[in-house]
């Protein structure tokens, strides 16, 4: 029912949005004012859209509407140059690969286009070389398809709608220019210009408001604005020749971009005068995390406590989360927009919207879901001051959890560091920009010793290729440049820095190895996987087994059994074992990989299997002051599809030496009744305890978020019987709960709440 009353919803939607979008989009950009340029008729825009099964939304078969008719393109002559025309006209900013042969299905009706050749940067497929419109030699089984790269293009009125019509108008890239020389990044008070033709222009301040300041302050990354002194631009601005394109800015202040408020262009040459005023300025107010004052990193960034975001590759993305009665949980994504998108994004210190992302494009929540149909209008300090609905079990499920891509300050970070060696450019020796004492800046290397997976991540981020797959302490094979010098060593950092130098590391550069191929160096991903654990689950499953030890040979030889026992009177006398379930979901974007390829793994002989990691999962007791009393070592016996959701196939089973991993989408779980699931307690006296499991404790996998990585419950034991309570992940509760948690003092009898 959910599935066919969303379908039904999305065909109104398309149809109305087929026939209305267009005309609105002309209306808001063409005010009908002396000086405008006259719009072509409605009748010669051509409309695209992605269509086909299966396929990501930013994949498809390409379709073009011509003449009144749906139609095809024909596969012969394709090339990158034609898909980067068709994708900035879908209003994604580039393409990443294009396919033959009708890969998302055969279309039907005409093929509108056949031998076209682009050479790249053209406007519309319609200037480029071909056949001519209808004049084709090609059956639908050479349908051509475009896959275009993940990212809108700036300046659309509203992003969650893939048939928009590019217009040669139409406004995309905007900055502040400032007039006072400086080096601090980001810029947040300057000339405001536009992009246009081979360099920029100005905007007539002539009616400036502060509703365009904040639209202007919201697409470069900044929540708020505030007031300017113009008379200091005044003089500063009347000696230089001025290019203005834009005489009128009309913004309400909602908008996410320069481009959906009514604009008036300049006709002619766009060298026309501003009569009575100058070129618009503004001042913007950065974020906490973008304020110069570097005292402030010292101390803790007081952010909103009540909305976050969850498993972006960059700052200002990911999935939304908020917080209700102490607990996280995810919102839903129906009649998301770009309104809300933009409350969430300014409350966390951003900009306005980007994307309103919807179908869980950033990752799937676990827990609950707190909001449905969320609606705000665009003004609203938080999110909870928007209409919304409480969520029932029918509602929703997490596959429409939604998320955001926000605006972000520009800081110019990935121009101090770069990659050099690889095979393409997500990868390579990580080499970074220092600054002589004479003012000589040049290029030097990374120690590798220490070098890891956050710090990988932390390079990627700044570089703005995603997250990171492997960081690696030795680079012989990326040999390629002249660069030899170590000039950082000792750098470690938490994963979350937005640059390598705010990491910590060694004052003066201490490296034990310091040829070059001792350098750190990155692998970098557009995705990766994330491990949760089913806390539920573990709870629910907990109990006490005493178990001989003449069973438990095998589990010796793993070490899965605490010091003591190497000293029993084997095979008599039994171990105490704490046993529970443990169901490891991936709800990442990419499947988790055992780092050690198959010529690595380790057999072993008495349980008759391969282990892929030698360390997958910590189990801890610990007392209620955070000591550990007892432990458990969980090495991967195995990683493979258990189970998936719906509609997804099992990709890896340990069976007969296959692959190992688990897919998006599925989970693996360790029955309570496996060997090594189990924490040995046989020295462990009664009390209150905190039962703690740590997947990938040592951050040997890369993963988007690893902060969802450990799980906590509080633990009694009588030493007869166990009571697990209250297990929860990590960063599942509010940081007041979690307080309360830690100084949790126990059941005092059998009865849980």
């Amino acid at each position: 029912m959910k599935t066919s009353r969303w379908w039904q919803r999305f065909s109104i939607i398309s149809f109305l949005l087929e026939v209305w979008l267009p005309a609105w989009i002309m209306a808001q950009t063409t005010p009908p004012t002396q000086g405008t340029t006259s719009p072509k008729p409605q009748n010669e825009r051509l409309q695209f859209r992605l269509v086909g099964y299966p396929r990501k939304h930013n994949e498809g078969r390409i379709e073009v509407f011509y003449k009144g008719e749906w139609g095809t393109i024909c596969d012969d002559d394709f090339s990158l140059s034609n898909a980067n025309v068709l994708c900035r006209q879908l209003g994604f900013v580039s393409a990443t690969g294009w396919t033959h042969s009708a890969k998302y299905g055969k279309g039907q009706g005409k093929i509108w286009l056949d031998n076209v050749q682009c050479n790249g940067g053209e406007k519309s497929i319609d200037l480029c070389k071909s056949r001519g419109w209808g004049n084709s030699d090609c059956t639908h089984d050479e349908d051509a398809g475009v896959v275009c790269k993940d990212e809108r293009l700036p300046g659309f009125v509203d992003s969650n709608v893939i048939d928009v019509q590019v217009d040669e108008d139409r406004v995309e890239e905007v900055r502040l220019r400032s007039v006072v020389p400086t080096k601090k990044m980001p810029v947040t008070e300057g000339v405001v210009e536009i992009k246009y033709k081979d360099g920029w222009a100005q905007i007539c301040d002539v009616g400036w408001t502060p509703t365009n300041t904040r639209v202007i302050c919201g697409m470069l990354g900044f929540p708020h604005e505030r007031k300017v002194n113009k008379n200091f631009y005044k003089l500063n601005t009347e000696r230089q020749k001025h290019r203005y394109r834009l005489h009128s800015v009309a913004c309400v202040g909602t908008e996410v971009h320069l481009a959906a408020c009514p604009l008036e262009t300049n006709k002619g040459n766009a060298t026309e005068s501003c009569e009575g005023g100058m070129p618009a300025v503004v001042s913007c107010v950065p974020g906490p995390q973008y304020v110069h004052n570097s005292g402030l990193k010292k101390k803790k960034l007081k952010t909103t406590s009540t909305v976050r975001l969850k498993g972006g590759a960059k700052l200002g993305e990911g999935r939304v989360e908020v917080l209700k009665n102490n607990e996280w949980g995810t919102v839903c994504d129906d009649r998301w927009t770009l309104l809300s998108a933009s409350v969430v994004c300014r409350e966390l210190g951003f900009g306005s919207a980007k994307e309103a992302l919807t179908g869980a494009r950033m990752g799937e929540g676990m827990g609950p879901i707190h909001m449905n149909e969320v609606q705000c209008l665009g003004t609203e300090k938080s999110m909870w001051n928007c209409g919304f609905k409480n969520i029932t079990s029918e509602d929703c499920q997490h596959v429409e959890d939604a998320a955001v891509r926000c605006n972000t300050p520009y800081m110019a970070l990935e121009n101090s560091i770069r990659l050099t060696g690889g095979r393409t450019r997500y990868e390579g020796r990580v080499e970074v920009l220092s600054t002589e004492a004479n003012g000589t800046r040049s290029w030097g290397l990374i120690c590798g010793g220490a070098w890891g997976t956050k710090e990988a991540m932390v390079a990627c981020r700044q570089l703005g290729l995603g997250y990171a797959n492997n960081g690696l302490q030795e680079t012989w094979y990326w040999d390629s440049s002249n660069v030899t010098e170590m000039v950082m060593s000792g750098v470690k950092c938490t994963g979350s820095e937005m640059s390598l130098s705010h990491c910590q590391h060694h004052k003066t550069v201490s490296c034990q190895k310091t040829a070059a191929k001792f350098s750190a160096g990155v692998i970098c991903s557009e995705t990766a996987s994330d491990l949760v654990l089913n806390a539920p689950l573990v709870q629910q499953s907990v109990y006490i087994e005493d178990r001989p030890l003449h069973m438990l040979y095998c589990a010796a030889e793993e070490n899965c059994l605490s010091k003591s026992a190497a000293s029993a009177n084997w095979p008599y006398g039994h171990r105490r074992l704490l046993r529970f379930s443990s169901q490891i979901h991936n709800i990442g974007r990419a499947d988790f990989r055992p780092k050690a390829g198959r010529h690595s793994w380790v057999w072993h002989a008495c349980h008759g299997h391969y282990h892929s990691m030698d360390i997958f999962t910590h189990y801890d007791l610990l007392s209620s002051n955070g000591t550990k009393v007892a432990e458990g070592h969980k090495a991967s016996f195995c990683l493979e599809d258990t189970e998936c959701h719906e509609g997804i196939s099992k990709r890896y089973e340990c069976a007969n030496f296959g692959e190992q991993g688990i897919t998006v989408g599925c989970w693996d779980l360790y029955r309570h009744d496996i060997d090594c699931q189990w924490i040995d307690i046989t020295d462990i006296k009664p009390g209150n305890y905190i039962l703690q499991i740590v997947i990938n404790p040592n951050f040997e996998v890369a993963e988007s978020d690893f902060t969802n990585n450990a799980m906590k419950c509080n633990c009694k034991y009588d030493g007869h019987r166990i009571w697990l309570h209250n297990c929860h992940m990590g960063d599942a509760f509010s940081e007041e709960a979690e307080r309360k948690f830690e100084k949790y003092p126990g059941q005092l009898n059998n009865q849980i709440s």
